[in-house]
């Protein structure tokens, strides 16, 4: 399953699926690939990839904290967007070898390429607006406004990540994939892709609401010693 989806639908639909597919040990269709347990690390485990710096992108945040962030992401040497940046680059370069120019009416292979360097050379410009803007940063308040202001300017995030959409608890387990059994990453599988597997974290039971239990839960054992 891949780390983000363009809507949180999308993310359920593929769950629902990915379920189906574990619930008759993955024989729907002799086409599909054999499905495979990825390991998805919480964003908190790896605070320097790309999920991990977007979870330190809280509104509360202080604008040293914010310009760090972005300064880790325009990284000549190790910034994801410089590498993306690179990444685009390498796939015009790659259809660059392909450029004949026999036919001037009907030639994809270069409209491709116009493609791909357009999106190359917007990916440049924003690393130079992000330089710009780390630097402004330091100017803003660290106090949040009066939430009536941010109503003049729309929010732009518009895509959630899996960790937002199946929660925290939601994602495999933080141990290595080699230290776990196929059976146990099947069942962690199914735990993770569950649609309910956010909510059942936050919805209160029905026996919360009407009394209290007559004594407290034991309390759990540690996982290690």
């Amino acid at each position: 399953m891949p780390e983000f989806y363009p809507s949180i639908g999308e993310a359920i639909g593929a769950a629902m699926q990915h379920n189906i597919r574990l619930a008759y040990g993955g024989e729907g269709s002799s086409s599909e690939t054999p499905l495979q347990v990825r390991y998805l690390p919480h964003p908190s485990a790896d605070p320097y990839s790309v999920p991990g710096m977007i979870a330190r992108l809280t509104e509360t945040a202080t604008p040293h904290e914010v310009a760090g962030v972005i300064e880790e992401v325009n990284g000549a040497l190790v910034g994801a967007l410089p590498q993306l940046t690179e990444l685009v680059a390498a796939a015009a370069d790659w259809t660059r070898a392909r450029l004949t120019f026999e036919n001037s009416h009907h030639n994809p292979t270069f409209e491709t390429w116009t493609r791909l360097a357009a999106a190359t050379h917007l990916l440049r410009d924003v690393q130079e607006e992000l330089e710009v803007a780390e630097d402004m940063i330091a100017a803003c308040p660290a106090e949040l406004s009066d939430p009536k202001y941010r109503d003049e300017v729309p929010s732009l995030r518009t895509r959630e990540l899996l960790s937002d959409v199946l929660g925290s608890d939601a994602v495999a387990d933080s141990r290595p994939p080699a230290a776990q059994t196929p059976e146990a990453d099947r069942q962690r599988a199914a735990r993770a892709s569950s649609p309910n597997a956010a909510t059942q974290q936050t919805a209160p039971s029905a026996d919360a609401t009407s009394e209290p239990p007559a004594s407290p839960p034991p309390p759990r054992s540690p996982r290690t010693r």
